[in-house]
């Protein structure tokens, strides 16, 4: 009896140890801006943990709630060895487009330490065009195409890049404070959008643009001679007339582009589907069931936005993809060098 005992307690001991994540592989700690971060560069990281090394998504601050970008990289500065298995993950914001212009875009550029997301934030991801279809399907359960998201947003970008440029421009030779990212983001940004007639919101677009930029060529008649060098070193670093809108705040985008436009079509179709199952119903029990089970079954189109994970197949990703196997390569050639 004590045998079999002490076997079955072994066989659980070491059940139980088979479980426990291993600890043999090399932890590499990653610092992100804040707890919606966390699953975002989890499902990044993922592809790059194997039986030497794994990561650990972590909030920056270790004894207290603070969170944010400046946070994140402060860690950087503050660890003994710098870089050693840390990193942050934030997004690009405005940095990336400003080069080496301001302290933290020489920072976030340079430093191998630091991987960014090479559009302005993590909403940009989960706002890409080609997968807003497939959202609304799975916050309606209704596959019934209503509006091109691709087209609108490409033709939303062309609108607004003329002014993203300026906005760019005005950063870089410090006169932001007449034209903030907040002004534009202003300018950019939708009230609302009619689910019939998204054409007439990019008109009224169209015209607060062009009214913008006419303000700006007068206000900075000296940006003549570099606006068109500055458009084409843009384009160079990723941003096109067509995808402009993943270069805009992200907030704005999800909340002042993207949410008018699909909240409305959502609306739309659970009403269609609703209008569906009471047609078909036999009797009203039937009616009341299924309509039950769908309303349980359908989501806030915001809440699949956030968990949104079509991302992983924007081009825009592989240069994210890109720096994280630079700082591998790195980190392998200074362990072998070490071992040597």
């Amino acid at each position: 009896m004590k045998r079999l005992t002490h076997n079955l307690s072994s066989a659980y001991l070491e059940a139980a140890n088979r479980l426990r994540p291993s600890r043999a592989r090399r932890r590499i700690v990653a610092y992100v801006e804040s707890f919606e971060d966390v699953a975002f560069w989890r499902s990044i990281l993922d592809d790059y943990e194997d039986a030497t090394r794994y990561f650990e998504v972590k909030l920056p601050s270790h004894d207290n709630l603070g969170k944010g970008k400046r946070q994140a990289l402060m860690n950087l500065f503050d660890a003994k060895q710098f870089g050693e298995a840390m990193i942050a993950c934030v997004d690009a914001d405005y940095d990336y487009l400003l080069r080496d212009t301001t302290e933290a875009s020489r920072f976030l550029n340079k430093c191998p330490y630091v991987i960014h997301t090479f559009v302005y934030a993590i909403e940009s991801y989960q706002c890409w065009a080609p997968s807003l279809h497939r959202a609304v399907v799975t916050a309606t359960l209704n596959d019934r195409p209503v509006l091109d998201y691709e087209e609108f947003l490409r033709e939303y970008s062309q609108i607004i890049w003329p002014l993203f440029v300026w906005n760019i421009w005005c950063y870089r030779h410090d006169s932001y404070s007449h034209f903030t990212m907040m002004d534009f983001c202003g300018f950019v940004g939708f009230r609302s959008i009619r689910t019939g007639h998204p054409e007439e919101s990019l008109m009224q677009l169209r015209r607060r643009v062009n009214q913008k930029i006419a303000w700006l060529q007068r206000r900075f008649p000296e940006a003549k001679k570099d606006y068109s060098t500055l458009k084409e070193e843009i384009k160079g670093m990723g941003p096109t007339p067509d995808t402009t809108y993943l270069y805009i705040q992200g907030h704005t985008l999800f909340d002042n582009v993207v949410m008018p436009l699909l909240e409305p079509i959502c609306a739309m179709l659970r009403k269609e589907r609703e209008r569906e199952i009471k047609s078909l119903a036999v009797h009203a029990k039937q009616r009341q069931c299924e309509l039950s089970s769908y309303q349980h079954s359908v989501m806030a189109i915001d809440v699949v936005l956030k968990k949104n994970t079509a991302f992983r197949e924007a081009p825009q990703l592989q240069r994210v993809r890109d720096k994280i196997q630079a700082f591998l390569q790195g980190e392998s050639e200074e362990s072998e060098g070490s071992e040597k």
